[in-house]
Parts: C-alpha cells; structure tokens; sequence
C-alpha cells in the first residue's frame, strides 16, 4: 500500500469482548485523565472516550465519577487486607513505622508520584475526594494497623497522626518537591521519617 492510499485505523468503540476488558480499559483511562486534569477537570464523558466506550458503563462498573477514581486513583497495588497483614506480620512491632514508610515509597517511587500528586490536588478541590481518602488511609488501612499492633490509647488520633505524616511526607517527595528529601534514596527516607511515624503507633503521644 502506498503512502497515499494509507488510513489511520478508527478507534475501537462500543461494547468490548468482556466486562473485565471494559473496566480495565475504563481505569486506564481514568488514571491518564484525572492526573492530567485534576478531578473537577476529569469528566466521565471524556474518561469513557479515552478508553473507547459507553460513558453509561462508567456507572454500570463503578456507580459514577466518585466510585471511578476510589478505584483508578486511590489504588494500592495489593489488597487492604493484605497490606495490612503484611504490615502487621512483616516484622517486629517496634519496625512497623519502617515499614509503613518503604511500603509507602515502594508504592509511589517507581511511578514517580504521580498518581499521588494527583490525587493531592483533587482533595483540595472536592470534598467528596476528601471524605474517600479518610475513609480508606485512616478507618481502611492505618486504624486496622493500630488495632492490629495492640496499641490501646487513642487508636484514632494515632491513625490521624500517622497519616498526616505520611501525607507530609508524599506532599513534600512528590508534590512541591522540596529537596533534598525530593530525592533523597529511600534509606534516608527511612530513618528521617519511620521513628517519628513510629511513635504516632506504638509510643507516648500525651
């Protein structure tokens, strides 16, 4: 075929081979639109047509927008409840802080932070956005970690402390990027960040 008989081949639309198809084409998409956009930016109509269809299967898989990005943005590549088992059983409870804080960049560093950052910049602008990471890094993840370790006095403001600073942390690493600690290997990470995050868990917070 010569160059000017050459078509671009049309972009695949309507109902894909299986569910599964469906969806992971609709979080890849997602993932893409919401970190270039932000999440007032992002809208099912255009995640629907990144990933090639129906903008009705957005709520058909995830129940809207809100559901869409829990899942596309607030991901974790293993399962809570297996994050927190390997949280709570990967070592001695006085490590756990250590844990938390390579868990947390072994998610985020190989990507750069992306996603984070994206994530960041949505809860400042939806509220709903807000209301999903607390329920999923504070009652989802870090007070089953609390409960788990055994600590007793006030499992939820040592869950809050403990996000805030693995939130600082992320903010600072991948958000504004402040150096040195932007860059810093994970081992300085580690010992700057795990002792403080250690006694959020298990220490005196009077």
């Amino acid at each position: 075929m010569n160059e000017g008989t050459q078509q671009a081949e049309p972009k695949r639309r309507g109902r894909r081979a299986g569910g599964e198809d469906t969806k992971a084409a609709l979080l890849a998409a997602a993932r893409e639109v919401f970190m270039q956009r932000g999440y007032e930016g992002a809208t099912v109509r255009s995640i629907a047509a990144r990933a090639g269809v129906d903008a009705a299967m957005v709520n058909h898989w995830f129940g809207g927008k809100e559901g869409l990005f829990a899942k596309a943005v607030l991901q974790v590549p293993i399962d809570p409840n297996t994050l927190v088992v390997h949280l709570l059983e990967g070592g001695p409870r006085d490590e756990i802080g250590e844990r938390i804080v390579r868990t947390f960049l072994g998610v985020w560093d190989p990507i750069g932070g992306g996603q984070f950052a994206a994530l960041m910049r949505s809860v400042t602008a939806h509220d709903q956005v807000a209301d999903v990471l607390r329920d999923f890094f504070v009652h989802t993840l870090l007070k089953k970690v609390v409960a788990g370790i055994g600590t007793e006095d006030r499992p939820e403001l040592r869950a809050t402390l403990a996000a805030s600073q693995i939130f600082g942390m992320g903010m600072v690493r991948y958000v504004v990027r402040f150096e040195p600690l932007a860059s810093a290997d994970v081992e300085t990470m580690v010992k700057a960040v795990a002792p403080n995050l250690q006694r959020y868990l298990t220490g005196d917070i009077s």
